[in-house]
């Protein structure tokens, strides 16, 4: 069965590994914007000379664990007969009715292991990585004689966030892969894996979504959202319409106006506007973990905008008014070297935050006056 860690209350511990509005990877089965990644699984499961390792690789919320259990979906429950003379299945789909379908939706089909981070029991919360405690299993279950079909399928998700005592574990499955067993790998950031591990597996490197297909997809899922708001979600998620979502459920979109109004008062901060701002971040409880993991997602990417302008010479679509400008103007005002040492010591402070506890706002509040700093 899909193994890992439970509670008491399995639906409680998926709120708790998956808190978002819509569906997870392993019951969506819709995915877009991807038709050559999965033409090129299909193909080479019809070949029959499928690879025993997968490593999906690529931005986060792009669609790359939606496609493994896809492709898990289809191997244990799927039509997979023919192919040799253009009879087999044309995409992944598998019927809702198909036996073995509800089992994996569920993720309790005996020849499905689903690896990812599990809960702390000591603190009620989620790990922050996978340690080789979830790993154990995993080679016992591969070499197992698959219980209901021809294949055994794990799924790791994500494997950038093994520790390397769990990397080794699994690096151990891939050093003597047994037939009719597939791993597939999701990495958000692969250069973090073992190059042993990336080195034992196929790549298939899913790049960011179009503009237009997010836009799409936003309409689809967030229909509650305003033409013009789903134009400046699809701008700061650079391609990730999971990154879109979640800026959307959270509100964020008003906390990035709230941000350039203040960054646009550089470099006389307008030091009440920013107490205000930063005032939030010293809330406790979910909402205000919601908004930080937002502001670390918006202040980093549009760090990496400026930085971006800096090398081609080209502002930035403008997101929200009174962004429009504002790069051209920062940049002027100090040098490469100073913009570069700033973001590397905001980098540090957000870090120290999340790995000390330090204090949230006194971290925003250092973080606008290393900005003002860079330019005087």
């Amino acid at each position: 069965m899909a193994r890992g860690k439970t509670s008491a209350d399995p639906a409680e511990l998926e709120k708790l590994e998956w808190p978002h509005a819509w569906a997870p990877p392993w019951r969506n089965t819709r995915l877009v914007g991807h038709d050559q990644a999965e033409k090129t699984m299909l193909t080479a499961q019809q070949s029959g000379r499928l690879h025993h390792a997968w490593l999906m690789t690529g931005p986060r919320g792009i669609g790359k664990a939606t496609l493994a259990w896809r492709f898990a979906r289809f191997l244990l429950a799927g039509q997979q007969g023919g192919g040799l003379f253009g009879d087999g299945p044309e995409g992944l789909d598998v019927p809702a009715d198909a036996p073995g379908r509800s089992l994996i939706d569920a993720r309790s089909h005996p020849d499905l292991f689903h690896l990812r981070r599990t809960l702390n029991p000591d603190t009620g919360r989620m790990r922050s990585e996978i340690s080789v405690d979830d790993v154990r299993g995993l080679g016992d279950f591969m070499h197992m004689t698959p219980a209901m079909g021809k294949y055994r399928v794990a799924i790791v998700d994500s494997a950038d966030e093994m520790n390397r005592n769990a990397a080794n574990a699994v690096l151990k499955v891939l050093e003597e892969p047994p037939p009719n067993a597939v791993l597939l790998l999701v990495a958000h950031a692969p250069g973090r894996l073992l190059p042993t591990i990336r080195s034992r597996c196929r790549r298939l490197a899913m790049q960011a979504l179009g503009m237009d297909t997010v836009m799409q997809l936003l309409g689809d899922y967030a229909p509650d959202t305003k033409p013009d708001e789903r134009t400046a979600l699809a701008n700061l998620a650079q391609g990730s319409i999971g990154r879109a979502l979640e800026l959307a459920s959270a509100g964020s979109l008003g906390l990035y106006r709230e941000m350039i109004d203040v960054l646009a008062t550089l470099p006389d901060l307008d030091m009440a506007r920013l107490h205000t701002f930063a005032e939030r971040f010293a809330r406790r409880g979910e909402e205000a973990n919601v908004d930080w993991r937002s502001l670390n997602y918006l202040f980093d990417g549009w760090q990496k905008s400026l930085a971006r302008h800096w090398a081609v010479g080209d502002e930035s679509a403008p997101v929200v008014a009174g962004e429009k400008g504002l790069q051209g103007r920062l940049l002027a005002s100090a040098s490469l070297d100073r913009w570069t040492e700033a973001f590397d010591d905001i980098a540090r402070l957000f870090a120290k935050a999340d790995s000390v506890n330090l204090d949230r706002k006194q971290t925003v509040l250092g973080s606008f006056l290393k900005l003002q700093s860079a330019m005087r």
